[in-house]
C-alpha cells in the first residue's frame, strides 16, 4: 500500500448496496436511487487507479432503526413524508429532526449486500455505519450529531486514514445529497483536503436547495472540490 507520492490519498465509495439501487424487488432496491447502478463503471475506474487506501461504507441498520417507518405508529410512519425527532445519545436536550425512510439495508440481509457490479474486491477496508438504532447517520465519520462511536460505525474511519497520513480524500456513491454530501463535510472538518469525482455520484433529487445542486453549494462553501473524472485532481492520482 506504499505510495510514492509526498501526500496519501483515499478514495471512499460510499454507500453501493443493493437496497440503494434499481430494480426495485422484494430482495433490493428498497430505497432506489434513479441511475444508482449506472455509475459501477466509473467507480470501478477509480478504484484500478493507485489510490493508497481504498475505503467502502456502508448502511448496516438494525432492524428496529429509528428512521424505518415500521419503527412508528400511523399516521407518522409514511416513508418520504413524515419525519421524527431524535436526541443526542450523549446529550438528550439536543435534538433534530430526520426523515423517516422504508426499511433498508438491514444487517446481514441480501439489501445491505454491495452491488456485484462494484469490484467490491478491490476495497482495502468496509466500515459499516448506522448501526446505532437510536441515532441516524448519514456520513461514515461521525452521526448525525457528530459523534463518534463504536455502537454506530464499525471503526473511526477519521482517525484510520489520519493513521494512515492520507492528507487527501476522494469520495464518490450514494446518495449525493445524503451520505456523499455528509461524510465529504464531515472529512473536510477533519482537515483533510476533500474532492467529490461527480460522475461517480447519484442523488435522489437533482435541482433545487435540498437536492444535488444544494448539496454542492454547501460542500463548495466549505473548500469541497467538485471535479471530473477526466479533471488533474483525478490524473494525479496515476502520476
Amino acid at each position: 500500500m506504499a505510495s510514492s507520492r509526498t501526500a496519501k490519498s483515499a478514495l471512499l465509495v460510499v454507500d453501493m448496496q443493493e437496497d440503494f439501487c434499481p430494480p426495485a424487488g422484494p430482495k433490493n432496491g428498497a430505497l432506489a436511487v434513479p441511475g444508482g447502478r449506472d455509475i459501477a463503471p466509473t467507480i470501478n475506474h477509480l478504484l484500478s487507479l493507485p489510490f493508497d487506501i481504498k475505503i467502502a461504507t456502508r448502511d448496516f441498520h438494525p432492524p428496529d432503526h429509528v428512521s424505518f417507518s415500521t419503527s412508528h405508529r400511523p399516521p407518522d410512519n409514511i416513508p418520504f413524508q413524515s419525519s421524527t425527532t431524535i436526541s443526542n445519545p450523549t446529550n438528550i436536550s439536543e435534538t433534530t429532526t430526520i426523515p423517516i425512510w422504508p426499511p433498508h439495508c438491514v444487517r446481514d440481509t441480501p439489501g445491505a449486500k454491495f452491488i456485484p457490479e462494484i469490484s467490491s474486491s478491490r476495497f482495502d477496508r468496509i466500515i459499516d455505519k448506522g448501526r446505532d438504532r437510536s441515532v441516524e447517520m448519514f456520513s461514515a465519520l461521525a452521526d448525525a450529531f457528530g459523534n463518534k462511536s463504536e455502537e454506530s460505525a464499525s471503526f473511526d474511519l477519521a482517525a484510520y486514514l489520519k493513521g494512515e497520513k492520507v492528507m487527501r480524500v476522494f469520495v464518490v456513491g450514494l446518495t449525493g445529497e445524503y451520505c456523499v454530501r455528509c461524510t465529504a463535510i464531515d472529512a473536510r472538518k477533519e482537515d483533510f483536503e476533500v474532492f467529490v469525482v461527480e460522475e461517480g455520484v447519484r442523488s435522489v433529487e437533482q435541482e433545487g436547495e435540498e437536492g444535488w445542486e444544494g448539496a454542492k453549494k454547501d460542500m463548495g462553501k466549505l473548500g469541497i472540490g467538485i471535479v471530473s473524472i477526466d479533471g488533474q485532481e483525478v490524473k494525479k492520482i496515476s502520476e
